[in-house]
């Protein structure tokens, strides 16, 4: 006579239940650390290899989509939220398009999904890193490296906005060279952190009405985002003390 197999069944269980709480504490372990290795990661892709790019010193292709896998597996670490693991898939399977779509066509196509993926995967970094940021608890330091993270995906959120604006209006922009290449995305990165910043230098101008309308939501969030995270900072430093 066999013996029944509850005992495997039972072994087996119990090793994946292990298995996935020892997944839930290296998640938890790595949920703030992550946010300095996002900030970390989107600061060499904007003050590093898209300005070589330009310049002709950093000839590497792809580089788009490499960083769309990376932002999209440090989604998977900071929420693990339904909803924005679909959204992250969404954001890969576009850029995913966005390269097939730019070796078998000749077409603009693939610079309306890349920028699709890039808004999309923008947007729930925004989503998630500010609920990260702003949660109740200790302002560790790490949260304070996420709010710098949250204002540089801000300002890529506005990059994104920018290039369907420049596809869709050829003259949109003023002084902002226009089509597929390095040139034109570091010029949208520059223009959109010169607009956040208030700093407007006037080498690029916007010209058509959305551009403008763009133009002046990104510079009321950039002025107002400052003041907003000091507050909400202050508040969450004095009620971890008082508690």
């Amino acid at each position: 006579m066999k013996r029944p197999r509850f005992g495997r069944a039972s072994r087996f269980h119990g090793m994946n239940r292990d298995v996935k709480q020892r997944l839930v504490r290296v998640t938890d372990r790595l949920h703030d650390p992550m946010l300095s290795v996002l900030t970390v990661l989107l600061a060499i892709l904007i003050f590093g290899i898209v300005p070589l790019r330009a310049a002709g010193i950093f000839m590497a292709q792809g580089y788009g989509f490499a960083m769309t896998l990376l932002l999209a597996s440090c989604v998977l670490i900071l929420s693990k939220r339904l909803l924005a693991i679909f959204f992250m898939m969404v954001a890969v399977a576009l850029a995913a398009a966005a390269v097939v779509i730019r070796v078998k066509l000749d077409s603009t196509l693939d610079l309306y999904v890349e920028a699709g993926a890039s808004l999309t995967i923008n947007v729930l970094l925004i989503v998630v890193v500010a609920r990260a940021v702003f949660a109740p608890g200790v302002v560790t330091y790490h949260r304070v490296i996420g709010a710098v993270l949250l204002y540089l995906t801000i300002g890529l959120t506005f990059v994104s906005l920018f290039t369907f604006v420049g596809l869709l209006a050829p003259n949109a922009f003023s002084g902002m060279p226009l089509g597929y290449g390095a040139p034109f995305t570091s010029s949208v990165i520059y223009f959109s952190f010169v607009t956040l910043t208030s700093t407007g230098y006037g080498d690029i101008t916007p010209i058509h009405p959305l551009a403008r309308a763009l133009c002046n939501l990104e510079g009321i969030i950039g002025q107002l985002f400052p003041a907003t995270l000091l507050a909400r900072l202050v508040t969450l430093e004095l009620q971890s003390r008082r508690g």
